[in-house]
């Protein structure tokens, strides 16, 4: 049985285990556990930052903007700056579902780790790329399972696992990507300040959109932020902007039973009908039906 089979036949016992149909929270904070019998909706969500989405059964892909990444069993995303976007998940077949993990990376081990390598992870020069794809079948998948194995003893998740988050982190800086890693997660000052605009704009994503303010944060002409802006997380300023906007919108209308138009509103839309064309552009269909139809699939 190879490394793989191995962490989906872990992942199956531990699901078959539980209530529900996850995902499935874990005793390891930042340590989540995914599994669908069959292919999963399209699903909308913030992908928070510093995170690694592994499939180790089925396939996936994600889309950020106009930029489509596909991750298949024995692959995983890697997400360094927080940036909506959307997923599908593919099961194998019948009694083949999809099985995945998310991992969220610690960056105080993330920089310990980089501090103590004996030179930082060469640069290709090329732009900065806050989302990719990474093998995982190799160590990575065998810290995933020392990381499962560990469920079965929970006391011993707080002695143990910051050892295999180390040795994540380790392989991560020493892949491929390894030095999109350092400069996005760690960052020098220059990255830092663009991730400081990026927050700005995630915070306050409800105002006007001003490029001129937000390049001024990352100490950079318009252009340049843009362009830096777009290499990081695969879509422009306002394509992030409007993700955010329609994504707390639905929030609001599925949790806080708010009408459509107030939404349009809370969020910054100033034109109901621009909101409702633009939803129905990301979600499929205007955001009444919507709505209706979660609402169904819950009850």
């Amino acid at each position: 049985m190879d490394m793989m089979d191995e962490l989906a036949d872990a992942i199956i016992r531990y699901t078959d285990a539980q209530d529900g149909n996850g995902p499935f929270a874990t005793a390891i904070e930042g340590f989540g556990i995914l599994r669908s019998d069959q292919d999963r909706q399209l699903s909308h969500l913030m992908f928070r930052h510093s995170l690694l989405c592994m499939v180790v059964r089925g396939a996936k892909h994600s889309t950020f903007g106009a930029e489509r990444y596909d991750y298949p069993a024995g692959r995983s995303l890697v997400v360094s700056v927080d940036t909506p976007g959307s997923s599908v998940a593919t099961a194998e077949g019948p009694g083949r579902p999809f099985l995945g993990l998310v991992i969220g990376l610690d960056p105080a081990i993330l920089r310990d780790v980089l501090e103590q390598l004996p030179a930082p992870p060469a640069s290709d020069g090329n732009a900065l790329h806050g989302i990719f794809v990474e093998a995982c079948d190799g160590a990575l998948a065998d810290c995933a399972l020392r990381a499962m194995r560990l469920l079965d003893t929970p006391e011993a998740i707080p002695m143990l696992y910051p050892g295999i988050m180390r040795e994540i982190c380790f392989r991560l800086l020493r892949g491929p990507h390894g030095a999109e890693v350092a400069r996005v997660t760690l960052a020098n000052p220059h990255t830092q300040r663009m991730v400081r605009a990026i927050h700005v704009l995630r915070d306050r994503f409800t105002e006007p959109l001003r490029i001129a303010t937000l390049a001024s944060v990352a100490q950079l002409s318009p252009s340049a932020f843009h362009r830096q802006f777009k290499a990081l997380t695969s879509m422009t300023p306002l394509q992030y902007q409007k993700q955010l906007r329609l994504l707390e919108a639905r929030r609001l209308m599925l949790s806080e039973s708010m009408n459509a138009e107030t939404a349009a509103f809370q969020v910054g839309y100033e034109s109901a009908s621009q909101f409702s064309r633009e939803y129905a552009r990301v979600f499929g269909v205007p955001p009444r039906r919507d709505v209706a139809a979660q609402q169904q699939m819950v009850g």
